[in-house]
């Protein structure tokens, strides 16, 4: 049974349609990510499964429920706009947390020093938050959404102003979620970090699903590209859409940039350049990023501000 099912989900809020028949399920141990440029409705999504929010219409499922109190104990959650109280302690914050969501005080607090320990915060439990840094700040937020040892973990943006020492750790600790068996959704705009650890992605765009799969998946919506070098023009070889000099390569060769038609594989037009006897002294696939599917499918760049994305 997944974790979480999203099913034809719509909310409205004063006549906008922020998130528009959306329908998505998270599996345990699957790390989903839930990618959009700002004003996506990826926030607003997120707040209706942890019941902030009521959808107009559709139904949410929460291991198998309708989000509520009852399952609070079984979900962690980082938001993206971070806060916790400065004159508490780091290891009373997380207990205070952990308390919550129903741990017994003994439990939170040693699950709470093993976190910071791994955080390398030990020498830190007793301080307040008001004299940590605020990427010791962060650690410690981080540990109040795993203290309770989650079965759905949700971030929201969770690498929003992380220097790359703690983005290491953040993603270590989705890796190690997921490995215990808890799903683990997290929505960003960088598309980086999903390349890196997600199962499955989808990408939303105005609040509607504009595709759910595998990164290769994905990486299959955009015609495969080439660069090739050859002494001969490569454009009349079978699968090649367009085909394009790119430089002079000295004695007679040149690179070429190749667009393959659609669900054609560079394999088979290797093979059929090799059919066709031409020389070749450079075969390379340029394979296409995440960002590069998200701008071709969504039509608008992941990092565009929220202003321009609603005009």
């Amino acid at each position: 049974m997944p974790i979480l099912e999203i099913d034809h989900v719509t909310k409205r809020f004063d006549g906008v349609t922020a998130v528009d028949d959306l329908s998505f399920a998270v599996e345990p141990g699957e790390i989903y990510g839930f990618l959009g440029g700002n004003g996506a409705g990826k926030t607003t999504t997120l707040r209706m499964v942890l019941d902030i929010i009521r959808p107009t219409s559709g139904r949410i499922a929460v291991f198998g429920e309708a989000p509520g109190r009852r399952h609070t104990h079984e979900i962690g959650f980082l938001p993206e706009e971070r806060g916790l109280y400065g004159t508490m302690s780091a290891i009373d914050t997380i207990v205070y947390f952990g308390r919550l969501k129903g741990m017994e005080r003994a439990d939170a607090k040693a699950h709470g020093l093993e976190l910071l320990d791994r955080f390398g915060l030990a020498d830190r439990a007793k301080s307040q938050i008001s004299d940590m840094s605020k990427g010791m700040a962060q650690k410690v937020q981080l540990a109040t959404s795993l203290v309770n040892r989650p079965q759905l973990l949700i971030l929201d943006e969770p690498f929003s102003g992380l220097d790359p020492v703690n983005q290491g750790l953040l993603e270590d600790e989705i890796l190690r979620s997921a490995g215990t068996g808890a799903a683990v959704v997290f929505s960003t705009h960088v598309m980086q970090h999903a390349e890196r650890l997600c199962d499955r992605l989808l990408l939303l765009g105005k609040g509607t699903k504009r595709f759910e799969g595998t990164l290769e998946e994905a990486r299959g919506t955009m015609p495969s590209r080439i660069s090739a070098v050859a002494r001969q023009s490569l454009g009349h070889i079978a699968g090649v859409a367009s085909s394009h000099e790119a430089q002079a390569e000295g004695d007679g060769w040149t690179r070429y940039d190749l667009e393959l038609e659609q669900g054609v594989a560079a394999p088979d037009v290797l093979e059929r350049m090799s059919g066709a006897d031409v020389a070749l002294r450079g075969f390379e696939v340029h394979r296409p990023s995440l960002h590069e599917v998200f701008v071709h499918l969504v039509g608008s760049d992941p990092e565009t501000p929220a202003a321009e994305m609603a005009a």
